[in-house]
């Protein structure tokens, strides 16, 4: 599965229930979470059966403790049912290696189709944060015998295989070489064998990589041939790469480059970014395809969804990386989101959500009230940039914190507060893949001409089953699955770290209990032995079939773990509740890239000439009046 690609069921639910059987379904989710009605196995974890509603460091170590227990129970799953396979099936114990057709049970031979560490590589640094390290031994030895890129002859995603794979192996050096206290190998000292696994792997698929890179534009493919480094262009869209999948690989080569000192992998980054940004879009908000051999965009649909999010995302995060020297990126950032308050925010119908919506045939078309979960990674975004990971009470007291900074933290809140009500408004607790929302005919939008205009909040989300809030809700029936996305906590994470409100580690908590009850797996003893995907947030469904169900009600499962789940929801959920201050969990010393990989800052500035921002932007051409463009051109 793709992380940044929309997803469908595999199996069509043929209605969605009526009004009172949701109400219904409602409130017995509300009985759980609240401690009244419990569900067997999981006592020990509900808020109203034994940890302290206390904010204490206990409470939150005994939270903590919980996740990495979740962590274990889906990683020793894989590893006696899937061990070194790519995808796993955790129902079915299937499994498969991309670019093999079927899936089948694992047999421990590869074949023609041999392993590229999506899941492994994936899960190992937060098997290293989480101090797991018999589990680190092992997933070492299997990329030290195993991991063979040359071997790979199917065509892999370019930009899936760069966030997961590359940037899952230097974060594992990172972390080896910089905190040998994580998971701490006895054979791991200076000169011993294996000490520069990670980074020798990592360098020689980066080199493989490259070969993506080899268009007119600089613009990579969307697929690459490791074996031969020959890129291919995506099949299903007319070779047009997507706008996030081209700009969302330059941390993780601009680090390779800072640790190799091959300015090469650093150029080719960078001329992707120049690119792209050729073009000057008004408000830096880009449509989600672009030619890779033309440079031009493909088509006019905008959004921060899928194909969209993460090139906003990297803005920031290559300014904060390079130790905040490229100021092109935060302008290009700064310019991002005032386009977006201006162009894409407006506010439900019945209760003030502020809703990140789309424009899909450009931006003199209408507003879709539409947010993929995808989107939701931007209030901890905002919030990150505006602090540059330090505390809301440090960054308030600098010189340039201002009325518009305060604004975009409330936008960040609001925001936060959206994504949030993803996941109350529904019987599981857990969030749908795609929401629409309920707008005002016209929708309104941000008021850029009164310097007084203050940002409309949002009513409080209620557990009242007829508050109007949720009436602002829509869940489509092709969208009500749910695939473990980390965006929701992601942002929940940084909102905690940065300003220290205590209720999105709450909301954390409560998230975190609802993946437990409806995505767990069961043996025939009733023990939960993995975690899967599900078909609909909105339908509980009785006993039956090859889910079991211990007591109580359960979801209907997809039989399908995301690695994403150990790279990402499990690993933002463990740092949302631990309070270790250690430079690797110090927002301002590292940053993490879009797979939650955990990389360090460095400084440029004493390095030379040769790490440096290789580019300009052009001038943007400004719309004659009355020209297309013009009305939208003017902040």
């Amino acid at each position: 599965m793709y992380k940044d690609k929309p997803n469908h069921p595999t199996t069509r639910l043929k209605n969605q229930g009526n009004k009172i059987g949701a109400v219904i379904l409602a409130f017995i989710g509300l009985l759980w979470l609240t401690g009244i009605l419990r569900l067997p196995g999981l006592e020990t974890l509900n808020p109203g059966s034994g940890l302290s509603s206390s904010h204490n460091s206990r409470s939150w170590a005994s939270r903590k403790e919980a996740v990495r227990q979740a962590f274990i129970t889906s990683w020793d799953y894989y590893a006696e049912h899937a061990w070194g396979m790519d995808e796993f099936h955790p129902i079915s114990q299937n499994s498969k290696n991309m670019g093999c057709k079927e899936s089948s049970k694992h047999s421990g031979m590869f074949s023609s189709c041999p392993p590229t560490g999506w899941i492994i590589v994936d899960a190992l640094d937060t098997a290293m944060i989480m101090n797991l390290t018999s589990r680190v031994v092992k997933a070492r030895e299997w990329i030290s015998t195993s991991l063979d890129f040359s071997k790979v002859d199917s065509e892999m995603s370019t930009f899936e295989t760069t966030i997961r794979v590359l940037g899952g192996l230097l974060s594992a050096h990172y972390l080896s070489t910089t905190f040998p206290n994580l998971a701490p190998l006895p054979d791991d000292d200076v000169g011993a064998k294996g000490e520069d696994l990670y980074i020798e792997k990592a360098v020689d698929l980066a080199d493989r990589l490259l070969g993506a890179y080899d268009t007119a534009t600089g613009i990579p493919l969307s697929s690459c041939i490791l074996n031969t480094s020959i890129g291919v262009g995506d099949r299903g869209n007319s070779g047009a790469a997507s706008t996030a999948e081209a700009t969302t690989l330059q941390l993780e080569m601009k680090y390779v480059a800072k640790l190799t000192g091959e300015p090469l992998f650093w150029e080719r980054a960078e001329r992707v970014m120049e690119a792209v940004d050729a073009p000057r879009h008004v408000g830096n908000i880009l449509p989600i395809f672009i030619d890779p051999n033309t440079g031009e965009f493909r088509g006019e649909n905008i959004r921060l969804g899928s194909r969209g999010d993460s090139y906003y995302e990297y803005l920031i995060k290559q300014y904060l990386q390079t130790g905040s020297r490229e100021s092109i990126y935060l302008d290009m950032w700064d310019e991002s989101i005032e386009g977006i308050k201006k162009h894409l925010i407006t506010w439900s119908k019945h209760s003030n959500l502020t809703i990140l919506a789309e424009r899909q045939s450009g931006l003199d078309s209408e507003l879709t009230g539409k947010m993929d979960h995808l989107v939701c990674f931007l209030p901890g975004t905002i919030a990150l940039a505006l602090t540059h990971g330090a505390t809301l009470e440090v960054a308030r007291k600098s010189p340039t914190w201002g009325k518009k900074q305060e604004q975009d933290l409330i936008l960040a809140e609001e925001l936060m507060k959206t994504c949030w009500g993803m996941y109350l408004v529904t019987p599981t607790g857990l969030a749908p893949e795609i929401t629409y929302f309920k707008l005002d005919n016209p929708p309104r939008s941000w008021n850029t001409s009164d310097p007084d205009w203050e940002m409309p909040r949002s009513a409080e989300l209620t557990s009242d089953p007829e508050a109007p809030w949720r009436q602002d809700y829509d869940i489509h029936l092709n969208d009500v699955h749910n695939l473990q996305r980390p965006e929701t906590v992601e942002s929940l994470f940084y909102m905690w770290r940065i300003t220290g409100d205590i209720k999105y580690r709450e909301w954390g908590w409560q998230m975190f209990q609802s993946f437990l009850a409806h995505t767990a797996i069961y043996d025939d003893n009733g023990k939960v032995v993995g975690y899967s995907s599900i078909e609909s947030v909105n339908k509980l469904v009785t006993a039956g079939g090859t889910n079991r169900l211990i007591a109580g009600s359960k979801t209907a499962k997809r039989d399908n773990m995301e690695g994403f789940w150990f790279a990402e929801t499990l690993k933002y959920m463990y740092l949302l509740f631990d309070d270790d201050t250690s430079d690797w969990n110090d927002l301002e010393k590292i940053v993490f890239n879009t797979e939650a990989h955990i990389l360090p800052r460095f400084d440029i500035g004493s390095e030379g000439k040769v790490w440096k921002t290789g580019w300009t932007r052009k001038e943007r051409p400004i719309p004659k009046p009355g020209e297309r463009g013009d009305s939208l051109f003017r902040w």
